[in-house]
């Protein structure tokens, strides 16, 4: 499967993908457009794409209102006591992505009591991961009980989080890590992702899954990607 990362995953749904939709908090966080229009840069040092939108978003009771099932809702916990509150409202066969890893959020995000969201119900209940995620985090989601991992949300810098090429080395590490170890989790490996050999690599190193996000401001270069990645799709 081929996932449509957030923002993108907000505005764009095509066929033989899956859009992730979010992040979505509790309650609503006002200032997107405007933190996107401040922080959006593109960075030639990194090669790669920096933002800093810390969760802004419409919050979680207009996500299941105005978003259809087809798309996973992404969510992030900023305290403890939102997790009860969370698990009442998204339904239950609600497929979900539990990001405990962006690197703009105020304060350090909620990765502890997160089983109650995991249930036979869902299709998807996905934990998506920093690129510097220690091994023994990883031990304890496996522990709790996810086995869908999502390799890997933005890399932390000094201006905010990093996505491109340099993320490569990173995602490539936690893939060969969770298939060495945890074979029987389904892995999603994202993270400069630019042509279908980039694909290729993660299939080769034990990716199950691929997402995509900062490659839809060189539209040219994703359809080029996504024309090789349906006519292959059958080998992946």
């Amino acid at each position: 499967m081929l996932f449509i990362n957030p923002p993108f995953g907000n505005y764009i749904s095509l066929p033989n993908t899956t859009s992730i939709t979010g992040s979505f908090t509790l309650n609503p966080r006002d200032g997107l457009l405007m933190q996107i229009l401040k922080t959006l840069r593109y960075s030639f040092q990194y090669d790669g794409w920096v933002n800093k939108i810390g969760l802004r978003n419409k919050g979680i009771d207009w996500a299941l209102e105005n978003i259809d099932n087809s798309k996973i809702i992404s969510i992030a916990i900023l305290n403890q006591d939102e997790i009860p509150k969370l698990v009442k409202k998204i339904p239950e066969n609600r497929n979900i992505e539990i990001n405990v890893s962006c690197p703009n959020a105020e304060k350090k995000m909620i990765d502890s009591g997160l089983s109650s969201f995991i249930n036979k119900k869902r299709e998807w209940c996905i934990i998506k991961i920093s690129p510097k995620t220690t091994e023994e985090q990883i031990k304890k989601y496996y522990e709790i009980g996810f086995r869908q991992f999502h390799c890997c949300n933005t890399l932390p810098i000094k201006n905010g989080g990093l996505s491109g090429s340099s993320l490569i080395p990173y995602t490539t590490e936690k893939v060969m890590y969770l298939k060495k170890e945890y074979p029987d989790c389904k892995i999603i490996a994202g993270g400069g992702i630019k042509y279908y050999n980039d694909i290729i690599h993660y299939k080769s190193i034990g990716a199950n899954n691929f997402s995509v996000s900062t490659i839809f401001f060189s539209p040219i270069k994703f359809l080029k990607l996504y024309y090789n990645y349906n006519s292959n799709n059958k080998s992946i």
